[in-house]
């Protein structure tokens, strides 16, 4: 029986809103509300079926890493003949620590910081000729992982998990491993936004290894599981009721899924974040830090059919290298270099690179010149380097990018994009092509306008493509 009398809600959908209120249900149901990540076929073929995407939080520095600029040492302690405007006052050319070597057939050149990398270099797509729009961290966040500077949008692996659902229905299809606590933006690097909440990131602590505090609550010590899903039954009737009125409540219907993920994921996150069951030679490979964890856990679940998986190197900006960079980058590097190596071997063993989009990269780069010291931002020392969003590096490996190909350039001294650029709508358009996408047509419709990832930007890259 429905109940005689209406809220002040329910009066003003029915009397004044009845047409929007019918277009909304219609909306709404139009979304698989009954199981939002069940998998589906995108609409073009398709190059990949996952994603894991390594963010180096901070900006890492191309002109150490990826793109090796020569002519800073012959302008070393010079002024250099190229003049952008940076957040802070940058001086002479600063010519890098690290030595450069060719791997490969392809002759790629790395850094002696990434050398473990090298065994890859016929396997990767380096972009040097890479552009964002603003020299700070929060914008650039937003710009690389949501494509807006300034408005709260969805996510890229938001998007990716609402377009592809999940292969696994007892894992969330999207997930961040991020250690330490929240990077600068917050939850706001994985947010759903607009889109239904069954599409957020869920963030874990990689830093943790006991699987009760990698991800709280999994274990349930005082129901059995057949209680549970009692539990949940009749919940899930009395919501159903709830809605029966309420032209199925987006925000509602996101709470009732999230309550059944977290019971499904008893079944199988004790499995996926053992990493007890892993064989000590594949320990050795990826080491003994947290950034092998972090890859192997990462490998585990695009095994398990996680669609989007996103793995933090630190909180907080550990890449900002604004004083001491041989120090500070060669740490990091330390770090990282071995895990995405074994990662990647990995991946191409167990005949997941194909169809798996590996993409590496910061926010930003940095500039060419030395960040002087009476700036704030460094510890007096002129060692380090500022922030720069005109020319900076990324590279991707399998989902269908040629492999050993390095595309585009900076100028002589790697201050910006001089030769094929691409901007971050680009890229974002182009990894959403490989997953089968046309990012002119895979919109949302929100607010009355219809929003993509790419806003109103972005092009095909047709060159970075096998």
């Amino acid at each position: 029986m429905t109940h005689p009398f209406f809220t002040r809600r329910e009066m003003l959908t029915r009397c004044g809103m009845g047409l929007g209120s019918l277009a909304l249900t219609h909306m709404l149901g139009a979304a698989n509300f009954t199981n939002p990540q069940a998998p589906k076929a995108p609409p073009l073929p398709a190059k990949a079926k996952r994603v894991i995407h390594l963010f180096m939080n901070g900006g890492p520095s191309h002109v150490d890493t990826f793109d090796p600029k020569p002519s800073l040492q012959k302008y070393a302690g010079k002024a250099i003949p190229i003049t952008l405007k940076t957040e802070r006052r940058t001086g002479a050319a600063f010519p890098s620590p690290f030595e450069f070597k060719k791997y490969g057939q392809s002759g790629t050149e790395i850094s002696e910081i990434f050398a473990p990398l090298g065994e890859h270099a016929d396997d990767m797509c380096v972009i040097r000729s890479m552009m964002s729009d603003i020299p700070n961290h929060e914008p650039s966040l937003m710009m690389m992982n949501c494509g807006e500077v300034r408005q709260v949008r969805p996510s890229f692996g938001s998007w990716i998990t609402y377009g592809l659902g999940s292969e696994n229905q007892n894992l969330p299809g999207f997930i961040v491993l991020c250690p330490d606590g929240l990077p600068t933006q917050g939850t706001q690097n994985w947010r759903s936004a607009f889109l239904p909440g069954a599409f957020q990131g869920t963030q874990i602590n990689t830093r943790e290894t006991e699987i009760d505090k990698l991800i709280e609550n999994i274990q349930n010590h005082y129901s059995t599981r057949q209680e549970q899903r009692r539990q949940l039954d009749l919940l899930g009737e009395l919501n159903k009721k709830y809605q029966e009125n309420r032209q199925e409540d987006a925000l509602l219907e996101s709470r009732v899924q999230s309550f059944e993920l977290a019971f499904r994921m008893q079944m199988e996150a004790d499995d996926t974040f053992d990493l007890s069951k892993e064989p000590e030679s594949a320990h050795k490979a990826y080491g003994t830090g947290f950034q092998g964890r972090q890859m192997m856990i990462a490998r585990r679940l695009l095994e398990r059919g996680v669609r989007f998986v996103q793995v933090w190197h630190g909180q907080g900006q550990p890449w900002d290298s604004h004083d001491d960079i041989k120090t500070n980058h060669g740490k990091l590097a330390a770090e990282c270099a071995q895990p995405i190596a074994a990662l990647l071997r990995d991946l191409k063993q167990r005949g997941l690179l194909d169809d798996t989009l590996v993409i590496w990269g910061g926010e930003f780069g940095r500039t060419p010149t030395v960040e002087l010291p009476d700036v704030g931002a460094n510890s007096g020392m002129s060692n380090g380097r500022d922030h720069n969003p005109y020319g900076f590096s990324m590279w991707v490996a399998g989902g269908g990018f040629k492999r050993g190909y390095v595309h585009g350039a900076t100028d002589e001294f790697g201050f910006a994009a001089a030769e094929n650029k691409v901007h971050v709508h680009d890229l974002h358009a182009t990894l959403l092509h490989q997953l089968g996408f046309d990012h002119e047509k895979f919109t949302y419709r929100y607010a009355g306008r219809d929003f993509r990832l790419t806003d109103v930007h972005g092009n095909l890259v047709k060159e970075l493509l096998a």
